[in-house]
């Protein structure tokens, strides 16, 4: 039998015509097992900014996992609902975004919030300066932070908006129209175990008559005019 010489060069083409094809599957199938793991990784990475924080992900977070204050019941004529988006600075390092909502009851004590939280600058002073997760250690640094949630309703405290000696001490008292928080801080990969715990106060109206027009503080922090809104 007499071979022709095209054939052999047709078969020699087909051979190597295979051999790419199951190359480029291989390729193929790389690219989609690594892009599958960055997508994986990236829905765990801190939001870089604050319009990159998702509040309705970080509430229903917390609300699957973290603990809250207080029996959740009927709702009575003392329960108030509020709603915070704003920066607080002053102390002498960081600043930092909050946002998200909430509600509380203080005939009951009841309290459930949560939100979106990112360090625009390193915090090195106060409670966000000093991790509580031995597996997560270290300040809060610029970038990092995902959502903060409740720990607890706090009837009253005091607090100062740069932490100045001769600044004047300050006290916020939970009401109708303002509320004092003890809130637990999350960055990325931590779970249900928060990084951080302090305290914050939200305000419809002024908190500090020194420093006219903030609303907003977060503990060693510093205060921010936020927009913030309460309800009942």
């Amino acid at each position: 039998m007499t071979v022709s010489v095209c054939d052999s060069r047709s078969a020699v083409g087909k051979v190597s015509f295979i051999r790419n094809m199951l190359m480029m599957v291989k390729k193929v199938a790389v690219i989609l097992v690594g892009t599958l793991f960055v997508v994986a990784c990236g829905q765990k990475s801190s939001p870089s900014s604050p319009s990159s924080t998702e509040v309705g992900a970080s509430s229903s977070a917390s609300s699957a996992g973290s603990p809250t204050s207080g029996t959740v019941g009927p709702q009575s004529k003392s329960h108030v609902g509020f709603g915070l988006n704003g920066i607080v600075s002053g102390f002498l390092t960081g600043k930092v975004f909050l946002t998200g909502g909430g509600s509380y009851d203080r005939a009951t004590n009841f309290v459930h919030s949560a939100g979106g939280f990112n360090c625009l600058e390193a915090v090195m002073q106060g409670p966000l300066s000093t991790s509580i997760n031995p597996n997560d250690p270290g300040p809060c640094l610029a970038g990092q932070g995902v959502r903060w949630d409740t720990a607890a309703l706090v009837p009253s405290t005091t607090f100062k908006c740069t932490g100045a000696a001769g600044e004047t001490l300050k006290p916020a008292v939970t009401s109708d129209h303002t509320v004092v928080l003890q809130a637990d801080f999350y960055r990325a990969g931590d779970g249900n175990d928060e990084s951080f715990t302090g305290k914050i106060i939200l305000s419809d109206g002024d908190i500090a008559p020194d420093f006219p027009g903030v609303n907003l503080w977060v503990e060693k922090v510093g205060c921010g005019a936020a927009v913030v809104n309460f309800s009942r």
